[in-house]
């Protein structure tokens, strides 16, 4: 498997279990429905063990464009290759959420408030605040990068390596997680540009009954401010190294 289709599977697999969790506790009449923040933020841990696992052995998995700039600011990465990354991550987040609208289509129809039926893709402030809000997608995307950079492969006591591929994914799923629980709150915690925006442009193009608004007005801070976390937290990588 060549490093893009692994970032497009691996991203996929990240945004169907992601967007899927918002479905079942969002839309009416799902088995889910109004389970609350708690199992969003724990299907959105175990959305990202998932999309790791399948792509660390090929691309690395870093299913997150704002991970890939990051990484490339930080020398670890090339910038040859993050052209190639993002674009990879975005197919794979918007062919996600496409299959997420086609498997839930009757509970779109269901349900009534059009901002619900857009949560299901994209993300939205609590209370809109253009400052905040874009502070606290730099901040959560600050710690999630920051993290990573200085993630090492999980070990068995003899010694061999583990890999993010399988045991060493869980500290990504964790944190993910408590971001989520713990700076989620305020704007839904996008931290990833194509989780947000990919799935965005798929609910401004399927037929969606009474959707309402795409928010366009807020779309450009879950993009830029995650890449602006994303640059910090390499700078500060370069500053105590």
């Amino acid at each position: 498997m060549t490093p893009f289709v692994a970032e497009i599977i691996g991203t996929f697999f990240l945004m169907l279990l992601g967007c899927g969790v918002n479905a079942n506790v969002s839309l009416s009449k799902t088995y889910g429905s109004g389970s609350g923040w708690i199992v969003i933020t724990t299907g959105w841990a175990f959305a990202v063990y998932v999309g790791v696992v399948v792509a660390a052995p090929f691309s690395g998995a870093h299913i997150n464009p704002a991970v890939t700039v990051g990484l490339a600011v930080a020398e670890k990465f090339s910038w040859q290759e993050v052209p190639s990354y993002i674009l990879a991550q975005f197919i794979g987040a918007m062919i996600a959420a496409f299959c997420i609208w086609l498997v839930n289509k009757k509970h779109f129809d269901a349900t009534d408030d059009g901002n619900t039926k857009r949560g299901v893709f994209c993300t939205a402030p609590a209370i809109p605040n253009i400052p905040l809000n874009l502070f606290s997608e730099v901040l959560g995307t600050f710690v999630l990068v920051f993290t990573v950079l200085y993630f090492t492969d999980a070990t068995l006591s003899d010694g061999s390596i583990i890999g993010l591929g399988s045991l060493g994914a869980l500290p990504v799923a964790i944190l993910v997680w408590a971001i989520g629980l713990c700076l989620g709150g305020t704007t839904g915690y996008a931290i990833n540009p194509a989780r947000d925006m990919g799935p965005r442009i798929v609910h401004a193009l399927v037929p969606i009954k009474n959707k309402g608004s795409n928010n366009w007005g807020y779309s450009w801070i879950p993009v830029i401010g995650p890449i602006i976390g994303g640059c910090l937290a390499a700078l500060l990588m370069f500053a105590l190294n």
